[in-house]
């Protein structure tokens, strides 16, 4: 039988560390099975068909979410694993901001499930694009394969700071944050 939300979320908040993480890189149990549950492209998180209305819920599942070897992507507890359908990336990051200047400048954004994400070897940022349409899709890693998406303002926001470089004989524009060029697209 498929858990609800709200036995998933009751069986995993005991296993919350200080941070507010579990320690999901050491559950792995076996699959349970598929679950009714969608992230659309626009970051609603809906059970049945239906919107998860509480948030508490949907922060609780992110922090229990990964993506896996397979690309798919699933819910996990010490003791269950479900397999869930992502239409894009689980999260969305917006609220670009700054700190710094120069090798020293810091770039963080802000996810859907209010998490502040900094650029950089922890949260590395990768710009690529959408096959059918060629449209820019920048994405910040997250934790355990799991990616947040910037929104397109968030994205506008990250070309205003770039500046152009070459790389490998090649002028790109790009960002630096916490000491790293970080490439979000070709000069010219």
């Amino acid at each position: 039988m498929t858990p609800t939300p709200e036995t998933i979320a009751s069986a995993v908040a005991s296993e919350q560390t200080a941070k507010g993480l579990p320690p999901l890189d050491q559950w792995h149990p076996e699959l349970s099975g598929d679950m009714d549950l969608t992230i659309t492209r626009d970051g609603q998180w809906m059970y049945q068909g239906e919107p998860i209305a509480r948030e508490a819920t949907v922060r609780l599942f992110t922090t229990i979410l990964r993506r896996e070897e397979d690309g798919h992507y699933y819910l996990v507890t010490p003791v269950e694993k479900w397999r869930i359908r992502v239409e894009d990336t689980p999260l969305l990051a917006h609220g670009l901001t700054v700190s710094g200047e120069g090798e020293q400048q810091v770039v963080s954004v802000i996810t859907n499930a209010g998490e502040t994400l900094e650029v950089g070897p922890e949260h590395p940022l990768e710009v690529g694009s959408y096959e059918q349409t060629g449209e820019p899709r920048p994405v910040i890693q997250v934790r355990h394969g799991v990616e947040a998406r910037l929104v397109t303002s968030a994205f506008y926001d990250l070309a205003d700071l770039a500046e152009e470089r070459e790389l490998a004989g090649t002028r790109v524009y790009g960002v630096t944050s916490h000491k790293k060029f970080w490439e979000i697209g070709p000069s010219g």
